[in-house]
């Protein structure tokens, strides 16, 4: 779509806020344009040291040995560590690490290596030197002997009977019972509902698929990155770009083995994350380097380190299988999900699982999910994890069922339509949520009517569901003497929601958002707030703004009470106005009351912690139009636009930002991304020159539609909103392709190879 035909999304809703729902500017607007904004790598200190990581060459091998001797005698090296230099603790434990957990046992030998490397960029040892250049220098004297060993890249290699075992001790975890030998599959669960068999025996139409995904990388334009300060006190100091700062926390004291208490994690601003900047990687390795030469040690990963060092999402194997009656109603849906977990156990599997049927009201459903080892890193989260490859299986499934009965795919959709009181296959019952509403609003838009003409062109439609995510979070309001607030929270921003957080905080005391300054706090500042992650922080850190501005406004109120010697009931706040309900001489501004604090009794701050429950499923859908050249198999993107239910948008404009970035994401990961690998386990793409993510020159203005029905467990009625719009576009752009050229696509990314040998098949 062009840009001079761009329409502002359509907020379908009749509930209207005076600070909610309107666009401030975004208060860490103004340092980030002008470059003041402080992040990871950008921290210093007296005496700083600099930190390189020895990696692995080969996907699978054993460490016969390691010989640091050359490089701790290099001039300018002042520490090296290696696995030995780990705690030896029993490591039964499990660690969070905000989307996703890890055996600590696991977390340490993927920190640094003890025995075996189990892919390429696996960390082996860490070097603290003067300067990067003499760090690097140390990093080619050391010496490691290894024994290269047979690797597997894919799910189904993994799986297969004769595939080279990975971890020794692992034992699948098969149904809740422990496998009998070595095993890649760390886990096989399954999720039932209703009769399967029968359910088949019902459909008129049946349709099974197999899909195939590569690994797929957030894309986040910050590398990794830390500073870590072993301090003479004993307390471990941690400055670094993290989604998590308490998971750091956690995880640095449970690595190391000391208390939580000694450690302190100061969160920095982020360059992207996308659920990428939560596992634990080299913290460990600079807070070692920085206790044995006392001096604070910075880490900072290259784009092949980042690449080939930390957690990607899964590539997968998805078998699909949906059958339905000739009047458009689905009768049974099974669903096999093999996804890499990369070297340790892990893979998003467990959402991809909830997620994959998650759009529809089905009685019979059999999903089952396997965790798979392989050679490549351990696979992290990356938004919506493990959703978008399952949704662009089932989609396309939908979507040819859809043809072959003659039906409209929307309208499909909408006879299928979870609703309140769906059960799905996990148990689970869906609350109130918008699935109905977003299917309609998708249906009505301009886009899905319009005509679309010429050869080789063609429209798609796809849906995904994604649950979202509450848990704790704390959060401190205190007032200046000009009526101004101090905001502080613990979730670390990553898509503007200081500002999101700050405004419930605003509607709650009836004044501007401007007036209302938030700051993300250190873990020693703030009481404890899980990660920013499951699209989860304007839904849980803005009721616990809103918990706290109701605490302030309680004592307000008391206050405005005191000074005019009346009592507290008798005292309103509205529109920023302290008003007698009786007198109505007796009146002050926020401001003015704000001005006689200190002379009436002092200062006033307001506290509030949740454990934020209900946060409600998010559905999206999308309409993708595309243009195929079949001499190349090159794709274009000609229109796209992504409708979704919000709950309640709280800032319109970051909402919409949102969707188009996911839409974004999922565009890339359909056409263009993957983990290009070779048989013995080497990326070959690992740089953003040869790993294509779409700019602006590759995409059209997307369209965006905010649908709002709102969330009855929140008190604005907030769903997350991150996640869920990168879920459809794949599928989208999959059902597109065929209506353009005829071919079915059974594998991401489609890109022009993929199409042709798609289409040389179609036409023998």
């Amino acid at each position: 779509m062009a840009a001079a035909e761009y329409e502002p999304s359509v907020v379908l809703s009749n509930t209207t806020y005076d600070v909610i729902g309107t666009r401030p500017i975004r208060h860490d607007g103004a340092d980030k344009v002008t470059g003041r904004a402080l992040y990871g790598a950008d921290y210093q200190s007296a005496g700083l040291l600099h930190g390189k990581i020895l990696r692995s060459p080969h996907a699978h091998a054993r460490i016969n040995s390691i010989d640091t001797g050359k490089a701790e005698a290099l001039q300018g090296v002042y520490a090296v560590v290696t696995f030995q230099d780990l705690p030896d603790t029993p490591s039964g434990a499990t660690v969070d690490y905000g989307e996703g957990a890890m055996d600590l046992g696991y977390m340490r030998t993927n920190v640094m290596a003890k025995d075996k490397v189990l892919y390429v960029g696996h960390a082996i040892a860490g070097v603290a030197a003067i300067s990067d250049h003499v760090a690097e220098e140390a990093l080619n004297l050391m010496e490691v002997e290894y024994e290269v060993l047979p690797s597997v890249v894919t799910a189904p290699d993994g799986m297969s009977g004769d595939a080279p075992i990975l971890i020794d001790e692992l034992r699948t975890n098969e149904l809740g019972r422990e496998g009998g030998g070595p095993s890649n599959v760390a886990e096989h669960f399954r999720h039932e509902l209703g009769d399967v068999a029968q359910g088949f025996l019902q459909a008129d139409v049946v349709v099974e698929k197999e899909f195939n995904t590569a690994m797929v990388h957030q894309g986040y334009i910050e590398p990794q990155n830390v500073t870590a300060l072993w301090n003479n006190d004993g307390r471990v100091h941690i400055w670094t770009s993290t989604q998590g700062p308490f998971e750091v926390r956690g995880a640095v004291a449970a690595c190391l083995d000391v208390p939580v208490s000694q450690v302190k994690v100061t969160p920095m601003e982020i360059g992207g994350g996308f659920g990428g900047k939560f596992p634990l990687y080299h913290d460990p390795v600079a807070a070692l380097l920085s206790k044995k030469t006392g001096r604070a040690v910075k880490i900072v990963m290259t784009r092949k380190e980042v690449f080939e060092g930390t957690g990607p999402t899964s590539g997968s194997y998805i078998r699909v299988k949906i059958g339905a009656t000739n009047d458009g109603k689905i009768t049974a849906a099974e669903a096999y999900l093999a996804y890499e977990a990369g070297g340790y156990p892990g893979s998003p599997v467990g959402a991809a699982a909830e997620t994959v049927f998650g759009p529809y009201d089905l009685a019979n459903v059999v999903i089952d999910g396997y965790d798979v080892l392989v050679n490549k890193p351990k696979a992290g989260a990356y938004r919506a994890p493990g959703a978008t490859n399952a949704a662009f299986a089932a989609e396309t499934v939908i979507d040819e069922l859809a043809e072959k009965l003659g039906l409209d795919p929307v309208e499909f959709r909408l006879n299928n339509a979870a609703k309140e009181g769906t059960r799905r296959a996990s148990g689970l019952v869906f609350p109130r949520i918008g699935m109905i509403e977003m299917l309609e609003a998708l249906k009505s838009h301009p886009h899905w009517n319009a005509p679309l003409d010429g050869p080789n062109k063609g429209r798609g439609v796809a849906v995904g569901y994604w649950m979202n995510g509450g848990a704790e979070s704390s959060c401190t309001i205190s007032i200046n003497a000009d009526g101004t607030l101090n905001l502080i929270e613990g979730s670390a921003d990553i898509g503007g929601t200081r500002t999101s957080v700050a405004m419930q905080a605003a509607e709650v005391l009836g004044i501007k958002a401007e007036q209302v300054h938030p700051a993300v706090a250190d873990t020693d500042s703030i009481g404890y707030t899980s990660g920013t992650g499951g699209s989860s922080v304007t839904f849980k850190t803005g009721w616990a703004a809103h918990e706290a501005a109701q605490h302030l406004k309680e004592q307000l109120v008391q206050r405005a009470a005191s000074i005019w010697d009346i009592d507290a009931e008798a005292v309103t706040l509205e529109g920023g106005v302290f008003q007698s309900k009786s007198d109505p001489e007796l009146r002050m501004s926020f401001q003015e009351l704000a001005a006689r604090l200190n002379g009436t009794g002092g200062p006033i701050a307001g506290r509030g912690s949740v454990n934020a429950s209900g946060p409600g499923g998010a559905f999206a859908g999308c309409i993708a139009d595309v243009e195929v050249d079949p001499e190349t198999g090159k794709v274009d993107i000609l229109r796209f636009t992504v409708v979704q239910d919000t709950g309640k948008a709280i800032h319109p404009s970051y909402v919409e930002g949102q969707m188009q970035g996911g839409a974004a994401q999922g565009i890339g990961w359909a056409l263009n991304e993957e983990y290009y690998m070779s048989e013995s386990g080497q990326m070959l793409n690992s740089s953003l020159l040869d790993y294509r993510m779409p700019t602006s020159l590759d995409l059209p203005m997307i369209d965006t539609v905010i649908v709002e029905v709102p969330n009855p467990n929140h008190p604005f009625g907030v769903r997350g909103v991150g996640e869920v719009p990168i879920i459809p576009p794949p599928a989208a752009v999959a059902n597109a392709i065929y209506r353009a050229v005829g071919v079915r696509m059974d594998r991401l990314p489609m890109n022009p190879v993929a199409i042709m040998e798609a289409i040389w098949k179609l036409n023998g």
